[in-house]
């Protein structure tokens, strides 16, 4: 109890650092009180949790997973079913069952449903997958996304389809996303100071000694997947929440990319290269937005062509990761900086 205890005191630095500066993002679009910022905003701390939850079973086991997007779009079509008003889904999704249609919660009840369902599945997936190490692991994943997204665009009656889902209630305000951005971040940090999570970075690191030593590599390979999947629903759930409206293609290739780029900037074996990841990238991207739009300058208008964001963000990975191919990060965290003992004498 003492060891975990210090475990605790030693880490504990790491997640309060990283709410510090989620709260700063979220004051500052308070303090700017646009609403296209306030959005920007919340967009961020939408890529704060999903990274996050990426990073909970890729940085802790070491395989590469690319259907972590298919928890968030099992996620975001629980919290449809869960919180749109009953008259819509007896219009759009007539297949649902009727004590379902009647059933409308608010959408932090929806969310933390949401959640549930997306770890359900990848308990599910996680029993068959878990056993699967290396590139047969990470295609099998690709399998399981694939598999998502082709049965949620093509069961009219219930998910809509390729037809888009609106009439979920809008959440506007930024505070609820950090709340979920820093539980995230916590969630994270308890996994990874458990006894499963450092079991399952000593296989990570060391896969010879783990065995000689009993780890039970696919159970402790499962633990962090489903786990990673609630966190990835969550954020699925909330990402509904934030434009009201959902398509299976909007949890496919193009939020697979972006999820697994950001982790692997900021580095995939830490959680403050998770944040950090998405902190920088999601700064560059905006700023390229922008740039895109067009920026008047006295009387004429520089603007950059169409494309320029992702021709960006490519030549940044290749950048970083060919000076730093650990990322930002590497395995390192965020702590409090260590006061030097002096010693008279």
């Amino acid at each position: 109890m003492s060891q975990r205890a210090s475990v605790t005191r030693r880490t504990i630095a790491t997640p309060l650092i990283l709410s510090g500066l989620l709260i700063a993002f979220a004051l500052l679009a308070w303090f700017v009180g646009s609403k296209p910022f306030n959005q920007t905003i919340i967009d961020v701390f939408l890529r704060v949790i999903l990274v996050v939850g990426l990073y909970i079973f890729v940085g802790n086991s070491g395989v590469i997973s690319f259907g972590h997007a298919g928890f968030t779009c099992l996620g975001a079509y629980a919290a449809a079913w869960l919180t749109m008003p009953p008259m819509m889904k007896q219009t759009l999704l007539p297949g649902l069952p009727e004590w379902l249609t009647q059933l409308q919660l608010p959408f932090w009840a929806g969310a933390g449903l949401a959640a549930l369902w997306a770890a359900i599945w990848a308990g599910i997936f996680g029993k068959i997958l878990m056993r699967l190490s290396g590139i047969a692991a990470s295609i099998a994943t690709f399998a399981m996304l694939a598999m998502i997204n082709t049965v949620y665009s093509n069961w009219e009656d219930v998910t809509g389809a390729t037809s888009s889902v609106v009439g979920i209630p809008i959440v506007r305000t930024v505070w609820p996303y950090l709340v979920a951005a820093i539980l995230a971040v916590f969630v994270a940090w308890a996994h990874a100071i458990s006894r499963s999570g450092l079991a399952l970075r000593a296989a990570r690191d060391e896969p010879t000694a783990a065995s000689a030593s009993g780890i039970d590599l696919p159970r402790e390979r499962l633990v962090a997947f489903v786990v990673s999947g609630a966190v990835m629903g969550m954020g699925g759930a909330l990402f509904a929440h934030s434009i009201g409206v959902v398509t299976p293609d909007t949890f496919y290739l193009g939020l697979t990319f972006i999820t697994l780029s950001m982790l692997v900037v900021g580095g995939i074996g830490s959680l403050s290269g998770a944040v950090l990841g998405v902190l920088l990238l999601s700064t560059l991207i905006q700023v390229l937005r922008w740039l895109e739009a067009g920026v008047s300058i006295g009387t004429s208008t520089f603007a950059l062509p169409n494309g320029v964001q992702e021709i960006a963000l490519g030549i940044v990975m290749i950048l970083i990761l060919a000076r730093r191919p650990v990322g930002i990060m590497g395995n390192s965290e965020l702590t409090w900086p260590r006061r030097q003992s002096s010693k008279s004498g």
